[in-house]
């Protein structure tokens, strides 16, 4: 009887490993399939293979399409429509304005797709149009600096009467035996300042017999805050500080860029603000600023966000344009 019940319950057991592998392979294979890749500029010259931004690709199968657009890095990711699943053949469309439609036959994979692209106007005269020379970056960043306007000195008394006994009625000396006194201070470094390098210390009076409880500046380091604890006779404290005024203000920085083929490629710190390219468009300088739109004349913008909150951007010629 006992082996029978044996029996039965690893058949039990087995039967419900083996249907919990059947649940998620059914579940795996029910999970959409996602294709991610980038899409290049063709070139020979690897540092010429751009990323193209705004690239529509389109993944056909006979079962279904599922359309995406590549972001400012050449990034794309298809979410496949239900239904098609590894394995199976699917057609690759990528299409931009200024290079060739490309089509490409693969199978659908966990592999990255690399894809990449002619322009249309490879192999024509590029020496004429506008030229576009001595490009450089300009932005502001907010700058705080602090001038020392002087220093604050006080002295103030803790005013009490030495071997007192305390008999439990506080404050008391640390070990609870003699009667103490408690002096509190503040200081103000007035509106806008703060204090810098505080200090407190014991001039006069029996200073071995005092305790500074607290001395420490606000959250906003406008007021010195300090308490002592005197369990002898009167003593005076010395508080000394450094008063600074803090100053904001926008300091403009340049950087230049990096040109690869048509493209001016450059990156900016999280806190710049204002950015502008100012270059010369056949001999003549000009600012141009790089508003929300990144709308430039002469060429097509794209910024990335990285992980750091630096942003990354890359700006395209358009037809008509050359760099010198």
């Amino acid at each position: 009887m006992s082996s029978r019940k044996t029996t039965a319950t690893w058949a039990i057991l087995v039967f419900g490993i083996l249907a919990a592998i059947l649940t998620l392979v059914l579940l795996y294979g029910r999970q959409p399939v996602i294709l991610r890749g980038a899409v290049l500029q063709a070139d020979r010259d690897p540092n010429k293979q751009l990323p193209l931004a705004e690239v529509q690709v389109t993944a056909i199968n006979g079962l279904g399409s599922s359309s995406s657009e590549s972001n400012p890095l050449g990034f794309f990711r298809l979410t496949l429509p239900k239904g098609l699943r590894r394995r199976q053949p699917v057609i690759l469309q990528f299409r931009q304005r200024g290079y060739q439609p490309l089509d490409v036959e693969d199978f659908i994979s966990d592999k990255l797709y690399i894809a990449r692209m002619v322009p249309v106007q490879q192999g024509t005269n590029t020496e004429s149009g506008s030229v576009v020379s001595n490009a450089r970056i300009r932005y502001s960043v907010k700058a705080t600096t602090e001038a020392n306007i002087g220093t604050a000195v006080r002295t103030f008394q803790v005013i009490n009467s030495g071997n007192k006994p305390c008999d439990q009625h506080p404050p008391c000396s640390p070990d609870g035996k003699w009667r103490a006194a408690i002096g509190p201070l503040s200081l103000d470094a007035g509106e806008g300042n703060e204090f810098r390098n505080l200090r407190v210390s014991c001039i006069a009076g029996p200073c071995p017999f005092t305790k500074i409880e607290l001395a420490e500046p606000s959250q906003d380091r406008r007021h010195f805050n300090v308490s002592v604890r005197n369990w002898s006779d009167t003593t005076t404290f010395l508080l000394e500080a450094e008063v600074v005024h803090r100053m904001t203000s926008d300091m403009v920085r340049e950087s230049y860029p990096v040109i690869f083929g048509r493209a001016l490629n450059f990156s900016l710190p999280a806190e710049a603000e204002g950015p502008s390219i100012e270059a010369e468009i056949d001999k003549e300088a000009i600012v141009f600023p790089l508003g929300p739109d990144l709308f430039l004349r002469w060429a097509d913008c794209h910024n990335e966000v990285d992980k750091d909150q630096s942003t990354t951007y890359r700006c395209e010629l358009k037809p008509g344009y050359q760099f010198r």
